[in-house]
């Protein structure tokens, strides 16, 4: 069945008619062009497609988008402000921590709710945050040390306000 919607992605409405079996990843990539949200595992175990969904973690794979309504959506799209990177990319940047970067959109957005939830997280708690995110480079100590840097910037930033 069809309907109208109004989602709230990165902090602008947008009114979409969808079907009802529609996941928020398709109508992300295939209606609103957002191509950061990638599909791979479609099951919801592999991190690619991540969003944050009220600042936390959701696959958006198999996530119905009729069900996003009222929730703030953010994808990576959403993290900066277009003209600059956003500290957490730098820092994935800097460290290398990218290699073919399919799997990063997803990294990053987990980062991003990990250190907005933990600031100062210890190197377990890091892991055990991004476990849902599967590199398939096996980029993970790279990543570590982004995560490192990403939250050293963060203070930086704190410290400046």
């Amino acid at each position: 069945m069809k309907r109208e919607i109004t989602l709230r992605v990165n902090n602008k409405d947008e009114v979409i008619v969808i079907d009802d079996a529609d996941t928020l990843l398709e109508v992300l990539r295939d209606r609103l062009k957002l191509w950061s949200v990638r599909e791979s595992c479609g099951v919801g175990a592999c991190g690619s497609c991540t969003v944050l969904l009220d600042g936390r973690p959701a696959s958006s794979c198999f996530l119905l988008a009729a069900r996003t309504t009222g929730h703030d959506i953010v994808t990576l799209e959403g993290l900066g402000d277009g003209a600059e990177l956003h500290y957490i990319q730098e820092a994935f940047v800097s460290q290398r921590a990218l290699q073919c970067a399919y799997c990063t959109p997803g990294f990053i957005l987990s980062v991003k709710a990990l250190l907005d939830e933990t600031p100062e997280p210890s190197d377990e708690e890091i892991r055990e945050y991004l476990a849902g995110n599967l590199c398939r480079c096996a980029g993970y100590a790279d990543i570590l040390r982004a995560v490192r840097v990403a939250q050293d910037k963060k203070k930086s930033l704190a410290f400046k306000e």
